[in-house]
């Protein structure tokens, strides 16, 4: 017969060899309860400063940029080379090329006509020392002749008569002669004079001609007056009639004068954007803006507003029926050298603030039949509330009542299903 004693150690025994068991069943609850619970990500309802803002596209834009044209004087122009559109260049850098084959062959000629035109001036210029030097003997030896004549005619007293009138008659021819020679010496020099100055005529004429042909050929090749991201035009010739343009490429023909790029002035860069006509009231100058460059995705920049135009414009962009924006300047507070003109941003400029307000992100707010709700946590569950939304900014949202701050909300929709 058994006693309450052994009736007891019998259930203690029992119950310690179950004790594992229920433990094991328990954590093996608790672990799946915690894996099939859904996961909702929850936001903070808090109070601060909401900042109201205007959302506007905008674009990168210089307000000072510096054409790249084709030379006016060159001719026929082809493309040898030409760097993208977007490349970053130093001061000096070659941005085009053009084919210079046709001019270095008619440098090569005007040389060769240079040199042969200097050739000349050397021989005329041998040619008159020599007839001056054969001018000058000539005229010594007339001297000489009309000095010799002379002292014969000094002799007269002791020659006949007729001896006398033949050393007269000597003289007179070698004076003559003297004169003569004399003469064939300045028209020798105005000749010689002439000619070397027809041929000096013809030698600055090809020197000139030359020079035009040096300066056509430093022209053809276009180099950067400034450090810079170059941007290529568009060869409207090339496009066709279903063929939009294509910017200027290696090959391809340019006008004389015709502009090629634009290096515009990195320290002019300012964001250009378009306010709607509801929003513009909200706008004014000196507000601070906020912009994102679509492709300079890790930095956000400050800007300030200001120009705003007077009239507001048709904007042909934005689809049927086109609607009047107005055109606003943001100035930009720092600089980037990875901006360049026509990237497009994201500006946005603040209009107005509260300075304690509710504050939820827009992603906690959900339209329930015609209601707008947030799902505030209680627990482990969450419970619709309706609340009254003020204004909305971005990706804030500014609560008038229905919630209070430090409420945790859902960025979900935990009613629907997973």
């Amino acid at each position: 017969m058994n006693t309450p004693l052994s009736s007891r150690f019998r259930r203690n025994r029992s119950l310690l060899a179950v004790a594992p068991f229920a433990a094991a069943l328990l954590i093996f609850g608790v672990i799946r309860f915690a894996r099939s619970a859904p996961k909702i990500p929850t936001a903070e309802v808090q109070r601060k400063e909401f900042i109201e803002y205007a959302e506007l596209r905008g674009t990168v834009k210089a307000l000072q940029s510096i054409t790249i044209s084709a030379p006016a004087s060159a001719g026929d122009l082809q493309i040898l080379n030409i760097v993208g559109s977007g490349a970053k260049v130093k001061k000096g850098d070659v941005i085009v090329e053009f084919d210079a084959t046709t001019l270095k062959q008619n440098l090569a000629q005007d040389q060769s006509a240079l040199k042969s035109a200097e050739a000349e001036i050397q021989q005329a210029k041998v040619a008159a020392n020599m007839k001056e030097e054969q001018d000058q003997t000539d005229i010594m030896k007339a001297r000489f002749d009309v000095e010799t004549a002379r002292m014969e005619t000094q002799k007269q007293e002791i020659l006949s008569v007729i001896e006398g009138q033949k050393a007269k008659l000597a003289l007179d021819d070698a004076e003559q002669k003297l004169a003569e020679t004399e003469s064939r010496l300045k028209s020798d020099r105005a000749s010689s004079a002439s000619s070397l100055s027809s041929k000096q005529k013809r030698r600055e004429a090809a020197l000139f001609q030359v020079h035009r042909d040096e300066m056509q050929l430093a022209a053809l090749t276009l180099r950067a007056p400034h450090d810079g991201t170059v941007i290529i035009e568009d060869n409207e010739q090339a496009s066709g009639p279903m063929q939009p343009p294509a910017p200027y490429k290696a090959g391809d023909h340019a006008f004389p004068g015709i502009a090629l790029a634009q290096l515009p002035d990195a320290s002019t860069l300012r964001i250009s954007a378009r306010v709607e006509e509801a929003q513009r009231g909200k706008v004014q100058l000196k507000q601070a803006a906020n912009i994102r460059v679509d492709a300079v995705p890790d930095r956000r920049y400050n800007g300030i507003v200001n120009e705003i135009s007077s009239t507001a414009s048709m904007d042909f962009n934005a689809g049927w029926p086109f609607p009047k924006n107005f055109t606003l300047g943001i100035a930009l507070s720092d600089q980037d050298p990875r901006l360049t003109p026509g990237m497009g941003a994201l500006v946005r400029v603040a209009v107005d603030h509260v300075a304690n307000g509710l504050v939820l992100p827009s992603a906690a707010i959900f339209r329930k039949e015609g209601r707008t709700v947030v799902f505030v946590r209680h627990g482990a569950k969450f419970e619709e509330t309706v609340v009254e939304v003020a204004r909305r900014s971005g990706d804030d949202v500014l609560i008038a009542q229905g919630v209070k701050a430090g409420d945790e909300v859902a960025l979900k929709d935990p009613t629907v299903p997973k």
